[in-house]
């Protein structure tokens, strides 16, 4: 019972505004937010397959660029194959102070929707082939489902093959 009065207190986020501004569809999925519990806990608690709740990782190039990646909650990045990708020397994770300023969200509750600085989104190419995606909504405890498509469709999110078993 507990999580119907939860969605029901659900408020707008940076990327609440940005979907719905655009008029896509997507439900709206809180879950208890538990620290470093990560797309494992969410998955869990919400009844979902890992593999279709998909992470937002703020990384780097070498110069310290900051760019989005989109991965399976049940995989790594390969940071070495990213980086040959996307044309760059290197890329890592940012540090979680900074990638919560590039992106204006808290590490944990970040979305490639809505974010303060405009970055390039590289999306896992096997993460089109699915017909719906849990993403992050803007906040921690909170996930929306929607068309992988969107992704390529608001935030030209680029494909790339990078994915490792976690």
């Amino acid at each position: 019972m507990a999580k119907k009065d939860k969605t029901a207190h659900v408020s707008e986020t940076p990327a609440t505004q940005l979907l719905r501004a655009h008029g896509v569809a997507f439900t709206e999925h809180p879950y208890d937010y538990v620290e470093h519990g990560g797309s494992a806990e969410s998955a869990r608690q919400l009844g979902l397959d890992e593999h279709m709740v998909v992470k937002t990782l703020v990384m780097q190039d070498q110069d310290a660029r900051p760019l989005i990646v989109l991965m399976h909650g049940d995989r790594k990045v390969s940071t070495k194959n990213l980086a040959r990708q996307i044309g760059a020397k290197s890329v890592e994770p940012c540090r979680p102070e900074v990638a919560n300023r590039h992106s204006g969200y808290l590490v944990g509750g970040t979305s490639p929707f809505g974010t303060r600085r405009q970055m390039p989104v590289y999306i896992e190419e096997s993460i089109l082939e699915l017909p719906r995606i849990a993403i992050n909504g803007g906040r921690r405890g909170y996930l929306v489902q929607l068309d992988p498509q969107v992704c390529v469709q608001l935030l030209a999110a680029r494909p790339v093959q990078c994915a490792l078993d976690a």
